[in-house]
This record gives structure tokens, sequence and C-alpha cells, in this order.
């Protein structure tokens, strides 16, 4: 009986120890309980057999994005219609995915769509980058596929292209090019830097000659956005353009007014 018991007391162990390990993984699992949510390889096997559905922003979605993905931002007023009228021309199941484990919007679109009763619908929770880690073939980077994973961007590059709001505020002016990002909502008519920024767009094609023109004068580019998120995404058009002197500020324009 006692030789018995200490083979069960491992596996008693280890089947308690698996949900814990999710939590720990996924850590909003638990916040959306009635979320089913698909796992990497099971979407893959799946990828022809389901619609896939990149819930980001129109930015996000245009720097790095699952092949085949539809972009369908979740804060677009036609969320839910075009759910609704997709789900009465198309059977198959409805996948919605974003940045990764610690981000809600994939549970929050399912959700969405249940609410109004659009089924079969599931969250790809574990997100773009371990999509495209395991699946280079099958993501796009700026257009082009398949992905290098050695171009995924570490978390320590984007830091060393941080600056303290006190720091970035030193350094605006004095010959360098300051960008706020901002849309017009963020921005609630307010400017950190007047006379001396350019308020544009989150769009390549328009922040291209600012890019052009610090490369060319060899000044430092500074750029700000609304709570220091989406420059994230602008460091790959940056990095790939070879652009080398420029600096974010850290928590954005929010963090600059509270400082």
């Amino acid at each position: 009986m006692k030789s018995i018991k200490r083979l069960l007391l491992p596996l008693l162990l280890l089947s308690q120890s698996v949900p814990l390990l999710a939590e720990e993984t996924f850590p909003h699992r638990s916040l959306f309980p009635k979320v089913e949510t698909i796992e990497l390889e099971e979407l893959y096997s799946k990828r022809n057999d389901v619609v896939i559905f990149d819930v980001r922003s129109s930015y996000e979605y245009d720097t790095l994005h699952i092949k085949g993905a539809q972009h369908l931002a979740l804060n677009d007023r036609e969320f839910v219609s075009t759910l609704q009228t997709l789900r009465k021309q198309e059977s198959r199941p409805l996948v919605f995915y974003c940045n990764g484990h610690t981000c809600k919007k994939s549970y929050k679109a399912t959700q969405k769509a249940m609410r109004v009763n659009v089924d079969n619908v599931y969250a790809y929770d574990a997100g773009i980058f371990e999509w495209t880690k395991a699946h280079p073939d099958e993501a796009v980077l700026l257009g082009k596929t398949p992905v290098d994973p050695a171009q995924l961007l570490s978390k320590e590059k984007l830091n060393a292209h941080m600056l303290e709001p006190n720091a970035f505020g030193k350094r605006v002016g004095n010959g360098n090019i300051t960008l706020d990002i901002r849309d017009s909502q963020q921005k609630d008519a307010m400017s950190l830097f007047p006379t001396r920024q350019r308020s544009v767009p989150l769009d390549n094609s328009k922040l291209k000659t600012y890019v052009d023109k610090a490369k060319s004068k060899g000044k430092t580019l500074l750029v700000y956005d609304a709570v220091g998120k989406q420059v994230r995404w602008l460091q790959y058009y940056l990095e790939s353009e070879g652009v080398t002197d420029y600096y974010f500020m850290k928590g954005g324009a929010k963090a600059f007014l509270n400082y």
C-alpha cells in the first residue's frame, strides 16, 4: 500500500500543478472563464479551417501579423455587426488573437462575439510573437514573409532606446527632430512641446519624410506616443530603415504630464 501511495503522490502533485502553470503562463484566463482558447499548434494545424482575426490596431497588424489573418480592431464600431454578418455566411470557427500572454484583447473579442450570439469562437492567447517564432513561414513582417525570428525585437532592444520623461524633454530642440504620434483623441488638444515638435500620424508613409531627414542630416529622432506602447511597433520600421539614433519617451505623454 505504501509503495502505491509513493507512485500516486507525484502524479497527484503533477495534476494539481498543471492548472497553476496555466494560470502563471496565461494570467488572464481566469478572468474570462467562459472564453474557450485554442493552443498554438492546434491553430496551426487548423489554420485553413478557421477564420483568424487580428484584433489589435491597424498599425500593429501592418507591422506583424499571422499570414492570412483578417484585421478587425476590437474598438472598431463595426466589430459586432461585421461578425454577425460574417456568421450568416460562414460556419467555420472564428479565432481572435492579439499580442500574447498578458494581452486581454483576444479574450475580450471572443467574449464580445459570444454576447451577441456569435458562436464557435475562440481566443488564441499565445499571441503573435509565439506564432512567429514557431511558424515564421506563416507570419508577415512589414509586408514580407517568411519572417526571420531574429528580426523580432527584444524588450532589451526597446529599453535601450527609452528615455525617462525628464531626460527626453531635455533633448527636445537642440537640432533634434521631435515627433508626437498620438492620434487626435489621445492628444486632447494638448501639445507637450509647442513649436518644437511635429504631430505625425502613426503611418510609415507619413513618417518617412522625418525618418529620411534624420538620417541625411544626422539628427536624433525623438518620438512619443500616449502611454509608451505604440512606439514598440514603430521601432520595427525605424530599424528596417537603418535608423540608429532614436529615442522614445518611457510611459509616453501620460508619464510626462504626471512627472
